[in-house]
């Protein structure tokens, strides 16, 4: 066998380990599914009203307007429990059996960012089906769909390796909770809930220039079924970016960590 037969050998046993969790503890998956769909509740069913007015439509037009953000708001909370599960391991000695034995060093994150990915894809499906439940309508085509789904997994895949990176350098389960804050709280300041446009100048600023407003904006337009410019691109950059420096801080932080 080569030697990339062998790391995809022992990184398909660490993505089985891992979702074998994720069915013991079903809460963890469950929590990224529901943390999106009470924000989703919150904003259509108590601001609803008040905020699609002032965006010249109503309750209906603001629930197609922050669908899209929604979702995206979920991946990105998705990633707290990858930070948990990097930690958790390489706090509690489990990290340490796995030296003993002759296994691939990189199959112990791939692993887990594969198995973050799939459980975060399983719970935005939760997440759609729910406000497709509650009234929202897309005008997207198969192959649009087929490219929404495509966007939400590179948009988990970057975020779930950053998140992993800071698994690592957290010292405490508690404090690798909360290091994802920050990257969950970055859809507040994008489009996700308003446009960008309506917001003060140095905000405005700010959300047009983070990554999750474009990502927002993509998802948005092929949900619609209308153009997405440059923001497909836009999104895309970013996600590869996101993407290799958390792979590559996440492989510096591990070889460190796991030296002899």
């Amino acid at each position: 066998m080569s030697t990339l037969t062998y790391a995809v050998h022992d990184s398909m046993t660490m993505l089985r380990r891992n979702l074998k969790h994720a069915i013991r503890y079903p809460s963890v998956s469950l929590g990224a599914a529901m943390m999106p769909i009470l924000m989703l509740l919150l904003f259509v069913y108590a601001f609803g009203d008040s905020i699609g007015a002032g965006m010249g439509g109503g309750r209906d037009a603001y629930l197609e307007y922050l669908t899209p953000g929604i979702i995206i708001m979920g991946v990105a909370a998705g990633a707290m429990s990858t930070s948990i599960a990097v930690c958790s391991d390489m706090t509690e000695g489990i990290i340490n059996r796995f030296r003993t034995m002759n296994i691939t060093r990189s199959s112990f994150m791939t692993g887990h960012v594969v198995g973050s990915v799939l459980q975060t894809m399983v719970s935005m499906i939760l997440v759609v089906g729910f406000a497709l439940a509650i009234g929202f309508r897309s005008d997207a085509s198969p192959l649009e769909w087929l490219a929404a789904a495509g966007l939400l997994a590179a948009v988990a895949f970057a975020v779930t390796w950053l998140s992993a990176a800071l698994g690592l350098i957290s010292k405490t389960v508690e404090s690798a909770s909360n290091k994802p804050l920050l990257v969950q709280f970055l859809p507040f300041l994008g489009s996700a809930f308003v446009p960008a446009d309506s917001m003060s100048p140095g905000l405005r600023w700010f959300a047009e220039n983070q990554p999750f407003t474009p990502m927002t904006e993509t998802l948005r337009g092929l949900l619609s079924g209308s153009a997405i410019g440059a923001n497909g691109w836009i999104s895309l950059a970013w996600c590869a970016g996101i993407s290799l420096v958390g792979y590559a801080w996440s492989r510096s932080l591990f070889n460190s960590t796991t030296k002899r």
